[in-house]
């Protein structure tokens, strides 16, 4: 069974070398992340540990899908900061190994979110994503709704450079 638990600084910096580890294998199977491969194993983890003082000051929340003692999954939450913002937040890596893909760990991290910034008092979600990625399904089938296309946005992990497609959705916020 895959539980989803949102994280410390801490737990995240406990547990950075397995953060590591899927962070390399996503960017190595074609995952635009923001990152080039080869992505070094060591530059993945550096990479964690220098995201850990904004989940300790709650600038960015992390969830992590575990499984056996295994992170297999993940994703964050960046609540905007600005004061005409503070309604929204941006979803960012959303990330899942790709020996447990199609079991649904990407649709329950989502959810997952959806409902943390809900209960958080968010009502609007964004985010981007490689156009005509496989997570562009995903996103539509879980009721997000495509804002528009930014061309060579981003480059894929080998440097070559790909349309971004920006998702929004609207929340109901549990509260005021």
């Amino acid at each position: 069974m895959t539980a989803i638990a949102r994280l410390s600084a801490g737990e995240l910096l406990a547990a950075s070398d397995q953060f590591a580890d899927l962070l390399v294998d996503v960017v190595d199977g074609g995952a635009s992340l923001g990152f080039l491969a080869p992505l070094a194993p060591a530059d993945a983890a550096a990479w964690w540990e220098s995201v850990a003082p904004a989940v300790d000051d709650g600038q960015l929340r992390v969830w992590a899908a575990n499984e056996g003692g295994r992170v297999v999954g993940t994703i964050s939450l960046k609540p905007e900061l600005k004061a005409n913002g503070r309604h929204r937040a941006e979803v960012t890596k959303l990330m899942v190994h790709r020996d447990v893909r199609g079991r649904g760990v990407a649709r329950r991290l989502l959810a997952e979110v959806e409902s943390a910034a809900a209960d958080a008092g968010l009502s609007l979600l964004v985010l981007d994503t490689q156009t005509g990625s496989p997570a562009e399904h995903l996103y539509r089938a879980a009721g997000w709704t495509r804002a528009g296309i930014v061309p060579d946005y981003a480059s894929d992990p080998a440097g070559v450079l790909h349309p971004t497609t920006i998702y929004f959705k609207a929340l109901t916020c549990s509260k005021p």
